[in-house]
């Protein structure tokens, strides 16, 4: 099974470093230091689509730097922000392109970035008493400065799934993607809920199929803004579709050979798959392969 996107990350995050005043310091000053390069929270390549990583001496004194980690010759990686910049946007045609191309372990380390610049960018304000936050933790935590609470990135759980019954695959598609995609179905997990009753109940609201024996295939990090999807496959018991129209434009049943034939980019194929980054290919192939 082909590795789900945005994962394969190389860098040591450095658990230990966070704690540590001193030792922070201690990397901050280290003269190999490289910050990641980025617009507007999008990415800068190079002519290799590798990402561009500039010396942290090149980072404003208002910025708030988070070590991402360590790469092999223990030189230390950041990311930055300044503190009034906004959440980041959807993602844009040129990031769609440039993700379509990056390595592995580029994309890794642009979505783990992405995701804590989103995430700092939300929690300005404690949501327990209202008083602002700063960094902390080398910028995988914020700490209030009113109640002294500390405030974690947050993970927002996805399933994502295929229902399968007689051979074939359901898939649906929403009206805002582009012309002919298909993909498989996906939500999130609700409060009190486990991943397999998420993956049913997902199941019967988007496409009315009824399901059973639902089985883990993969999990990716997914930094728009952050979730972590969890793939699945599930036996439907009954075939009938019945869209809710305000999930879905329409779902379809779709057999081997056409997910096959979509994958391996046949013109001929009946629908348009996902990109390859998203852990929908990923699921795709799993099921195409049996």
């Amino acid at each position: 099974m082909r590795p789900p996107g945005f994962t394969g990350g190389t860098l040591d995050r450095a658990d230990h470093l966070r704690q540590d005043p001193a030792a922070l310091a201690g990397v901050r000053a280290d003269a190999r230091a490289r910050l990641l390069r980025l617009d507007a929270a999008e990415p800068e390549v190079n002519e290799d689509g590798r990402l561009v990583w500039a010396p942290l001496s090149e980072a404003p004194d208002r910025a708030e730097l988070m070590l991402l980690g360590l790469d092999g010759e223990a030189r230390p990686h950041f990311a930055a922000r300044l503190p009034d910049d906004p959440p980041a946007a959807g993602r844009s045609p040129a990031l769609i392109a440039m993700l379509d191309a990056m390595r592995a372990e580029d994309a890794a380390h642009y979505a783990a970035a992405r995701s804590l610049i989103d995430w700092h960018a939300r929690h300005g304000f404690c949501a327990n008493c209202g008083a602002r936050t700063s960094p902390h933790r080398a910028g995988w935590a914020r700490h209030c400065d009113g109640c002294g609470a500390e405030h974690f990135p947050r993970v927002d759980p996805v399933v994502i799934m295929i229902a399968e019954h007689d051979g074939r695959a359901l898939l649906g598609r929403q009206p805002a993607w582009p012309q002919g995609r298909y993909s498989a179905l996906a939500g999130f997990l609700e409060v009190g809920e486990a991943i397999e009753e998420a993956v049913a109940r997902e199941i019967a609201e988007e496409a009315g199929v009824p399901v059973r024996g639902v089985r883990y295939v993969a999990s990716q990090p997914w930094p728009f803004p952050s979730s972590l999807m969890i793939a699945c496959i599930a036996e439907a018991t009954d075939d009938t579709i019945t869209v809710d129209e305000n999930e879905l434009e329409s779902a379809r049943w779709f057999t081997r050979e056409d997910v096959r034939a979509a994958l391996a980019g046949n013109p001929a194929a009946p629908f348009l798959p996902p990109p390859p980054y998203a852990i929908a290919h990923t699921l795709m192939h799993a099921w195409a392969d049996g």
